[in-house]
């Protein structure tokens, strides 16, 4: 009876063996990743919060060849699919900062069949130059708070402690610059000292600094013949809005709101722009291979008031404006299919 009970425990421990090993193939053999999409076809049409949502969903009702027909919330993000002049559209907001931004953008990428982003909102203008209501298609984003905090040198007045690898990378630029002229003229502020973004992406042995993402060149021409023939945008009925397309627009992790920093990423971004979600929304396009266009519309000059910054003044009337420039370049976009 004892040989026979150990038969049996054999046996079983056996079968437990046998189906765990199945088991563990099946998992190992099971496919993972997003979805792959033979044919994608939706253009992504983003902003960041409700005001700038508020003035795209206005354009869509107002339109009788626009429509949303679906609306999905996944992971508490809101999806809407519809048409705009018979080509689908996905419409969602990314919620504002960089982490959202690319949080938003990569879910999109991996459950819809995406073939390019127009993203839309308000920014902070880094150029004095531009005012509330003027509309900016910025050719490259840069992250401006990507950098290194120091500590300064105790035996330098003035000077600050750098890590081996930053002192590497400073001693680098001037070779590189002479590359390509889009670089930053890298300088500190104070303690803090710019540094750029490592991205990897199919195709890269290893992981590289990347200055700035570029939006897609077909989408600037696109929004450039837009602007061309875009009818004169009107600012509260105060002033006729200023149309621009190209130059630099910087994202940070923070509302810029102090005029010295503002000035030192003119300095060294040559910026025209700043926000917080652009360059997040160019690198997860750029990794993914899907082209995307950035359009954002003045509310502030960043850091540059009196006081109290007045950006929810204009908050709706220039998400307004933007939104126009935005449909203007999707109708641009339909005549050259």
């Amino acid at each position: 009876m004892k040989n026979y009970t150990i038969i049996v425990l054999l046996a079983f421990s056996a079968l437990l063996l046998t189906g765990c090993t199945s088991h563990s193939h099946s998992v190992q053999s099971a496919v993972y990743g997003p979805r792959v999409f033979d044919e994608p076809s939706f253009t992504a049409i983003t902003v960041a919060y409700a005001p700038e949502m508020k003035g795209i969903l206005n354009r869509i009702e107002q339109d009788p060849n626009a429509s949303i027909h679906t609306t999905l919330k996944i992971k508490g993000i809101t999806y809407r699919l519809g048409t705009y002049h018979n080509e689908p559209i996905l419409v969602f907001a990314t919620g504002m900062s960089i982490a959202n931004a690319a949080l938003s953008m990569q879910m999109a990428l991996d459950y819809f069949p995406v073939k390019q982003v127009v993203y839309m909102g308000i920014a902070g203008a880094i150029n004095p130059k531009w005012q509330p209501g003027d509309v900016i298609v910025p050719a490259r984003w840069y992250y401006h708070d990507e950098s290194v905090y120091t500590n300064q040198d105790p035996n330098n007045e003035g000077e600050y402690i750098l890590p081996e690898y930053y002192e590497a990378f400073v001693e680098e630029q001037t070779v590189r610059r002479a590359k390509d002229p889009h670089l930053p003229n890298y300088k500190p502020f104070h303690f803090i000292h710019p540094d750029e973004v490592l991205i990897v992406k199919e195709g890269m042995d290893k992981p590289q600094d990347t200055a700035y993402f570029t939006a897609s060149p077909r989408l600037l021409d696109a929004a450039k013949q837009a602007m061309s023939t875009l009818p004169t945008q009107r600012v509260l009925g105060e002033r006729d809005a200023d149309l621009h397309v190209g130059g630099n627009g910087v994202t940070g992790s923070v509302f810029l709101d102090n005029r010295e920093y503002r000035k030192w990423t003119r300095e060294v971004f040559n910026a025209e722009v700043t926000e917080m979600e652009s360059a997040a929304i160019g690198q997860v396009c750029t990794i993914n291979d899907v082209d995307w266009v950035i359009v954002r519309a003045i509310s502030d000059l960043a850091g540059g008031q009196e006081g109290v910054n007045v950006e929810s003044k204009y908050d709706t009337e220039v998400s307004r404006i933007g939104a126009n420039v935005l449909f203007s370049i999707l109708d641009t976009l339909s005549e050259q299919e």
